[in-house]
């Protein structure tokens, strides 16, 4: 694609009311060509998208023009932040400021004005991830032809190098237009079976005169808290400890345009939403939750390595923080250094399952990691360490690559190396006995794919002494090779626009060499009308060491996804069906689980998100009064979403979530409660001027499910936060 000249507009040139009507944008740079990239092959885009770019000395500015030929069929719900998905008509515009062509500021508008924003990066195979927030500015407007918005984006906000020279960016813009089919219009082509999605925007040139940042925001925030908690049996009296006032101080300094210092003094990190529920029972390792918790958000790209060796929701309870992320020339680095008061977990790693200790005592915890990039390839060191009050620690070094040789081939490798030793605290936990031990923990991939068929190879190898504090590693002691081979179709009619059929294989070892586990796995995932996506998988030879003793499982697992329309946006089940293996109790069985999700828009305000989920398991076992078959457990959660949104500034929010698990303790080999249970509740009315500017006053209730059945409430909560971000 021919560079795009980025022209330099007076300052104050252009308000942001969504009408494109200053003539400031007619001196903008125009890119008026947009080409369908799903489900079509690069063929002209089927409605027209103008888009309007300039800069002036303070902002970078976008101004979008989106024909519609039946305008009432846009999607344009009122939504939070970062709720502007696939499902509803939205345009975002990738902006690479450093022209590495591998990672960039997504920044989305959706008709109502309302923002989502995320980092996309190309080493982590084009992952968009929309937990960092920006500062930026947008409106939009409905028309009788379709929508127009606005973005004004601070260069504050930008990342990019320190230089008199003029400077060259990158810029895609990508249109989402839901109808009969999910359409993707990009403003420039881009390859079926391309291994990236950066490389293929356009140039941004002669971009001079920028600031060199300096910029200060300090943001101070007070909390109100009224906790009550009782024991949960009947009768039983709450107690009130009063109202827990608390305050802290988030500060970002930005003392040159690519550099970032970031300094947090008893943040709150409060989950104002609960974690999506997961079904626990009968799984070996840990659940993953994603990070939410703003502090941890700068360059949040540079934390990905191909073994999770950092994953900040360790850090549980931080007394201060302090962080550096920046770039010079090629190399990008950031390092992070926190006080944690504890109160959390340690993941201990295994073979075979993974288990937990308790972390009720303070620690220092720090993460560093630099990158040099050659072309669209790089290489980097990694390097943690978790310092335990007291005594005790773990420390984790080493470097990791990733080579593009062409727009077909990623090859990917990490090598670890950490040395532990535990805490001396067996009164905390059976787990802290001050042992010590090392071990390394090393990743090789090579993932090749062109239009017509892909393969994907990958080995791994984790020391049973190998352990990261700071991460999210689950498995130790074990070695494992896998490999995928797909062949991928594309039909022009019917109901589908794409499929793969795959194969995949998976071998593990444990150090002895002895096979723990190990699967083929035929499949085919398609793609087609009403953004349906789908996946259907055969499990037929899947066999899990457990206990001493391979047991096997020979299950189908089917998992579809569609998006029916304006009221109904979204819909999707997962299920597994066949024979499991009961983990607890090291024995066969038969089981199914299932999921289902539903998104309902009764209205542009009101957005209902329901999930429900439910496992179970059949045994055949002896049992004190001879061998019987029967149900060894159920477990199910429900849950309910309901937001009604005001405006792009203010919501109140909705969640009732419920979890049970009910066994006959008799098929088990241990004593077990024959049921348990819990709901969470809250009410949340949340105003946001910006994503750090904000009002929260919200209300929780707690309760365990007993004996009697009841519902038995065990807490409430009063919970009200303001925050308010100052810029300099």
């Amino acid at each position: 694609m021919p560079p795009i000249a980025l022209p330099r507009l007076p300052g104050a040139a252009i308000e942001m009311d969504g009408v494109l009507s200053e003539a400031a944008w007619a001196e903008a740079a125009a890119i008026d060509r947009f080409w369908e990239t799903s489900p079509g092959d690069n063929l002209p885009a089927k409605v027209n998208t103008v888009a309007r770019v300039a800069y002036d000395e303070r902002y970078f500015y976008v101004g979008l023009e989106m024909e519609d030929p039946d305008p009432a069929k846009i999607r344009a719900p009122f939504v939070d932040r970062d709720q502007v998905f696939g499902t509803d008509d939205n345009i975002a515009v990738f902006l690479d400021t450093r022209n590495d062509a591998r990672t960039s500021i997504e920044f989305r508008v959706s008709p109502r004005g309302i923002q989502g924003d995320a980092v996309a990066n190309d080493a982590s195979d084009g992952f968009e991830d929309f937990s960092p927030d920006f500062f930026y500015d947008t409106a939009a407007r409905l028309t009788a032809t379709g929508w127009t918005a606005e973005m004004r984006i601070p260069l504050t906000t930008l990342r990019y190098p320190e230089s008199s020279a003029p400077q060259t960016w990158r810029i895609l813009i990508w249109r989402n237009y839901p109808r009969d089919f999910r359409y993707a219009f990009y403003s420039a082509p881009a390859p079926r079976g391309s291994n990236c999605f950066l490389c293929h925007s356009h140039e941004l040139t002669g971009i001079s005169g920028l600031p060199s940042s300096n910029h200060l925001i300090v943001a101070p925030y007070a909390t109100a808290q009224q906790v009550e908690t009782r024991a949960p049996a009947p009768g039983a009296d709450f107690e009130d400890d009063g109202i827990d006032g608390d305050g802290g101080l988030d500060v970002k300094w930005n003392p040159t345009a690519s550099t970032a210092i970031d300094a947090t003094i008893n943040p709150d990190f409060s989950q104002i939403e609960a974690d999506v529920p997961q079904i626990a029972a009968n799984e070996r390792f840990a659940l993953f939750f994603p990070e939410k918790r703003p502090f941890f958000l700068e360059g949040l790209d540079l934390l990905q390595t191909p073994i999770q060796a950092v994953h900040t929701r360790t850090i549980t309870q931080p007394r201060w923080g302090l962080r550096g992320t920046g770039r010079f020339a090629a190399t990008s680095y950031t390092l992070l250094v926190t006080e944690d008061r504890g109160g959390g977990l340690v993941l201990l790693p295994g073979a075979g399952s993974s288990r937990f200790a308790l972390q009720d005592f303070a620690s220092t915890a720090v993460v560093g990691r630099v990158r040099r990039d050659f072309g669209r390839s790089f290489a980097s060191f990694l390097a943690t360490a978790r310092e335990y009050s007291g005594g005790g620690h773990n420390r984790v070094v080493g470097p990791d690559f990733q080579w593009r040789p062409d727009e077909s081939d990623t090859v990917t490798g990490q090598l670890l190396w950490s040395a532990t030793e535990d805490p001396l605290r067996p009164e905390v936990s059976p787990a802290w006995r001050g042992q010590t031990s090392s071990g390394h923990a090393a990743n090789l991939s090579w993932n090749h794919q062109t239009r017509t068929h892909t393969w994907f190879l990958q080995a791994t190898d984790v020391d049973s002494g190998f352990r990261a504090d700071n991460g999210f590693v689950a498995r130790a002691g074990y070695r494992r090779g896998e490999g995928n081979l797909g062949w991928r179709l594309y039909p022009e009619k019917g109901l589908l626009r794409f499929a793969q059929f795959y194969l995949f294989a998976r071998s593990v070892w444990d150090e002895d060499g002895d096979r723990i586990e190990s699967g083929l796995f035929p499949g085919v995932f398609f793609q087609g009308r009403k953004n349906l996506a789908g996946t259907f998988e055969l499990q037929p030879a899947t066999e899990i060491r457990v206990g001493g003793e391979l047991l096997r499982q020979r299950t189908a697992f089917l998992f579809l996804q569609v998006d029916p329309g304006k009221r109904f946006p979204r819909v999707g089940v997962n299920a597994e069906i066949g024979e499991l293996i009961d983990f607890d109790n090291a024995r066969q069985g038969d089981g199914a689980t299932l999921s289902l999700n539903a998104t309902l828009r009764p209205t542009s305000h009101l957005e209902m998100l329901v999930n429900t989920g439910r496992r179970s398991i059949d045994v055949d076992a002896e049992t004190a009064t001879g061998r019987r078959s029967g149900r060894l457990f159920t477990a199910h959660f429900e849950s309910l979403k309901a937001t009604y949104t005001f405006s792009a500034r203010a919501l109140l929010r909705l969640i009732a979530q419920y979890e049970e698990t009910e066994r006959d303790p008799s098929l088990y080999t241990f004593p077990v409660d024959p049921r348990d249970g819990s709901f969470l509740g809250s009410i949340l009315y949340s105003y946001k001027l910006n994503w750090q500017t904000v009002l929260f006053l919200g209300y929780g209730d707690d309760r365990l499910l007993l004996p009697t059945d009841d519902l038995e409430r065990t807490g409430r909560s009063l919970f009200f936060k303001v925050s308010y971000a100052i810029q300099r």
